[in-house]
């Protein structure tokens, strides 16, 4: 069965305000940005705090007076680098 117009995928998403600007998937396959993929991840990390959660998995060994970022800021640098470069 093929679907009518009534049941179809709606044709944009608007998601929450990221630094004073509108978020707006658009599906009618015109110009979009290449970083677009990272705002929608940063919102669901915002929502979920995975990357935090993750983090407390980790026991940080370094010592403390020479730490200049905390576990959870690398784990999060790496794995948006990695959605980045997918």
């Amino acid at each position: 069965m093929t679907p009518n117009k009534n049941h179809s995928i709606p044709e944009q998403f608007v998601f929450g305000q990221v630094k004073s600007c509108s978020v707006v998937v658009n599906l009618k396959g015109e110009a979009v940005t290449s970083d677009a993929g990272l705002t929608l991840i940063a919102e669901l990390e915002r929502k979920r705090e995975i990357t935090s959660r993750f983090a407390r998995c980790f026991k940080d060994y370094r010592a403390p007076n020479k730490v200049l970022y905390p576990v959870h800021n690398l784990i999060a640098q790496r794995i948006y680098g990695l959605i980045g470069v997918a």
